[in-house]
């Protein structure tokens, strides 16, 4: 037995009840959550209608990342997923620290859905707290989790299956009024006339680029459930394809209509209010805002839903690797490991008390404590595919899907992360990411040390390794 097969074998367990249906659906359904809905709103917010343009550059990098990924996945299948590949392929140190950081960007991220579901029921219950619809829901999507994974992919089936229909359904609503009764100098007003097409220049582009990546955050998540995948090759190759055309589609022409029939300030001036929720309002269909607005609750239940089972599968693999308590690796009879459901559950706690004490920027704190999280693990993914590539390369291991365009497109990707992670230094919303980020990742390698000497304290005399 090699070593990634040991790897795969202290993490068998879990049952492998997800379809290439309910994976396929899974893939999208975590690109197309509160990110797009809500987050879309603040990168407008920086770069104006040259958001369509940050978001082209963050979708090139969501898109090599799944190459990277997918081109892994389908040599390796595992829960502990690209947690496991840094473990094996880098170092166990580098494993640890991308298993942390991406559970703790999770945990946090979760709280950001759950948040933006509170502010989306503004619209119909102004005077209702928060705090009720984050329990509430919470409470749901947590049963679903607990019940077993097919229960979890049946309704996270259902709900993405909502959300792209919705989505086809505004842009062909969104496309008629554009084609049908907005004249060309309006469209034109809306792109340029409020300071330009990028009225905040680059800087300000750049600054969407950020968000737009926290727009994409997920869509990797199709690697790790292809450990519970019936069928994890198949499953991969088809979300891989489905989520390249899909990226376009949903994120790129849905947004290139909002701001066309919208003036991005108008866009903005809601605090609350999802773009898509004020294009439907602006252009005055009836009720269209209203079922608008139910489904990007949808969206953010689904993406709370997702994140749930990603962090309590990410959190599972630690415990089966020693590297964190082992009751968090223990499986119910329905094959799931509720220990560790439970301690994920944390970031809604997290994001209620800071929901709680400043409502006004819950949402873009949630964001940026989550941020480097996300950073750290795409960085590591582009790093690890490095590894991998040289590591098959050097045993003649031939691959069985090859994302194009290697090594150029994996340091391209790199490089972006990396030149992404340094700018949230000098934006002021995002200056707490390296702030809480630094600390974090120097906390994580002292206590992988600390692990390490213990381990090697405990290990029996005349035992090496």
């Amino acid at each position: 037995m090699d070593g990634f097969d040991k790897i795969q074998s202290r993490e068998a367990g879990l049952h492998k009840k997800l379809t290439a249906r309910q994976m396929s659906m899974i893939a999208i359904g975590g690109a197309i959550g509160t990110g797009l809905f809500l987050g879309s709103k603040f990168a407008i917010g920086f770069a104006g209608p040259g958001v369509v343009v940050s978001y082209v550059i963050g979708g090139l990098i969501a898109l090599l990342l799944m190459g990277c990924l997918a081109e892994m996945t389908v040599a390796h299948s595992t829960s502990g997923s690209f947690g496991a590949y840094a473990e094996h392929y880098v170092s166990p140190m580098a494993g640890f620290l991308v298993r942390y950081c991406y559970w703790s960007s999770i945990v946090l991220a979760v709280g950001t859905e759950v948040t933006a579901v509170a502010e989306y029921m503004k619209f119909w219950f102004p005077d209702v707290a928060a705090w009720i619809w984050i329990v509430g829901f919470s409470a749901v999507l947590i049963g679903v989790n607990a019940y077993s994974v097919k229960a979890f992919g049946s309704v996270e089936y259902w709900f993405s299956a909502t959300k792209v229909f919705a989505i086809v359904a505004f842009i062909i609503l969104a496309a008629g009024v554009l084609v049908g009764g907005r004249e060309t100098a309006s469209v034109a007003e809306n792109l340029t006339g409020q300071g330009g097409f990028m009225p905040n220049g680059w800087s300000g582009v750049w600054t969407g680029v950020i968000i737009s990546i926290f727009s994409y955050f997920s869509i990797e998540m199709i690697a790790v459930a292809a450990g519970e995948a019936e069928h994890p090759e198949q499953a991969v190759r088809q979300a891989f394809k489905a989520t390249v055309a899909r990226l376009v589609i949903f994120y790129l022409l849905s947004l290139s209509l909002i701001v066309m029939l919208v003036p991005w300030k108008t866009l903005v001036a809601d605090g609350t209010t999802s773009p898509f929720v004020t294009v439907m309002q602006a252009v005055g269909i009836p009720y269209a805002d209203s079922i608008l607005n139910f489904i990007v609750i949808i969206a953010a239940l689904s993406a709370m839903n997702s994140m749930l089972y990603i962090s309590t599968r990410m959190l599972f693999s630690l415990s089966r690797a020693g590297d964190a308590p082992a009751g968090l690796g223990r499986i119910r009879r329905n094959g799931v490991p509720l220990n560790a459901l439970a301690v994920s559950a944390s970031g809604i706690a997290v994001a209620a008390c800071v929901y709680v004490s400043d409502p006004g920027t819950a949402f873009p704190i949630m964001i940026a404590l989550s941020m480097f999280g996300v950073l750290f693990t795409w960085g590591m993914i582009f790093f690890t595919h490095l590894f991998f590539r040289r590591r098959m390369a050097g045993q003649g291991t031939p691959l069985r899907f090859r994302m194009p365009g290697f090594p150029v497109g994996t340091l391209l990707g790199l490089t972006g992360i990396v030149a992404i992670l340094l700018t949230t230094w000098f934006i002021d919303i995002f200056h707490a990411t390296l702030v809480f980020g630094g600390p974090f990742l120097a906390l994580l390698v002292l206590a992988y040390g600390l692990r390490r000497r213990r381990g090697r304290q405990e290990r029996p005399a005349g035992q090496t390794g």
